[in-house]
């Protein structure tokens, strides 16, 4: 007698879909505490609520000031959250100096001096240059009048005659 013992199917295992979206948006969102963890420890805030709130302004204020392709450029190198933040702004129609810059950060800030504010944007934009590189910081600098540099934490050297 022959004894046929079937042979197993052989299994198919789906996998269970990728929940990819949720994956990028984790990662993204890593990213953007990430810079905002930065920004605390530069600016040695107490929370990460209030360097995140700090972060936000800054950006805002300073989206309107970028344009062109720096403006999408520092969109890009940056989490989505602060590109976004970045990108939303609408342009300024002229072009404000690094101590006019300073004080309408301190209009956005409740309970903000000039001299807080200035502590607020060098905290994110020290951090800014950072994550950006040289080439993209030095790109910004250029568009933007004479006076940030100290605010992104760089040397303000001017070019002697």
């Amino acid at each position: 007698m022959t004894v046929t013992t079937p042979h197993p199917q052989p299994r198919t295992t789906i996998p269970a879909p990728t929940p990819r979206l949720q994956l990028k948006d984790g990662a993204e969102d890593a990213d953007w505490l990430e810079l905002t963890e930065a920004v605390r420890e530069a600016g040695q805030y107490a929370t990460r609520a209030e360097a995140e709130r700090v972060t936000r302004i800054v950006l805002s204020a300073l989206g309107g000031h970028v344009t062109g392709d720096e403006r999408v450029a520092l969109a890009q190198a940056l989490p989505r959250e602060a590109g976004r933040v970045i990108a939303s702004q609408i342009p300024a129609t002229h072009p404000l100096t690094a101590r006019e810059f300073v004080e309408s950060v301190a209009t956005r800030i409740e309970g903000s001096t000039p001299a807080t504010a200035r502590w607020d944007v060098s905290s994110v934009l020290s951090v800014l240059a950072d994550r950006v590189g040289d080439p993209l910081t030095t790109r910004l600098l250029t568009q933007l009048p004479p006076g940030y540099a100290l605010l992104f934490g760089r040397a303000d050297l001017a070019p002697t005659a």
